[in-house]
Parts: structure tokens; C-alpha cells; sequence
């Protein structure tokens, strides 16, 4: 069983930054599968993100975080990031993550899922 938990979310202003993090149960290696980023606001389907390879490269952003966000991992550590700067309010949402065999930006591709980190972006 591979678990996930996700951390760093939190309030902040608009243009603020916000790192979060997504700690894979220690037993599993996260360097074996290819990681996602997702996000949901009430009675919205889940968004996508952001994605990176095994290895971390060829990242995909979503239009709406291009520029902004930065996905990364340290697979020595278990660990996926996600490095968000210059928030704005419709950033706000509940951000999961999310592991699977290839980089995709639907969630069926992905196997295991945190339990999601709310991150509010005040105006």
C-alpha cells in the first residue's frame, strides 16, 4: 500500500508563496513511478497541475500555473514538491498528489492519492 501525505499548504496572500510537499510512506520508492499534482474546490471536478517523469524531467503545467508553479522530487528523500509563487486567489483550492506509471494530467493514470492540503490565497 503506498501512502501519501501532502503538507505546506496554508493562508496567504495574493503574489505570496507557498511550497508544498508530498512525503511517500517509507517503504515505497517514489523514484519507480511518475508523479502528479492536482487541485479541487467545492462541487468542481479535480484539476490538474502539474506532472513530472520518474526522474523528474519534462514537466507539464496546466495554462493557469505555467510560469508560476515548479514541480520537483527528491527521490533520495521520498519527496515531491510543488513551488508555488505569485498566488492568486483562484489558486485556492484543496492540492493532492498523486503517483502512477506514466506522467499524465488525468487523474485515472494515477494509483495512489494523498489526502490533499488546503491552500487559500486571500486578495
Amino acid at each position: 500500500q503506498v501512502q501519501l501525505t501532502e503538507s505546506g499548504g496554508g493562508l496567504v496572500q495574493a503574489g505570496g508563496s507557498l511550497r508544498l510537499s508530498c512525503t511517500a510512506s517509507a517503504h515505497v520508492k517514489t523514484y519507480a513511478y511518475a508523479a502528479g499534482w492536482f487541485r479541487q474546490t467545492p462541487g468542481k471536478e479535480r484539476e490538474f497541475v502539474a506532472t513530472a517523469s520518474r526522474s523528474g524531467g519534462n514537466p507539464v503545467y496546466a495554462d493557469s500555473v505555467k510560469g508560476r508553479f515548479t514541480i520537483s522530487r527528491d527521490n533520495d528523500k521520498n519527496t515531491i514538491f510543488l513551488q508555488m509563487n505569485n498566488l492568486k486567489p483562484e489558486d485556492t483550492a484543496v492540492y493532492y498528489c498523486a503517483v502512477g506509471g506514466v506522467p499524465a494530467s488525468t487523474p485515472r493514470h494515477y494509483a495512489y492519492w494523498g489526502r490533499g492540503t488546503q491552500v487559500t490565497v486571500s486578495a
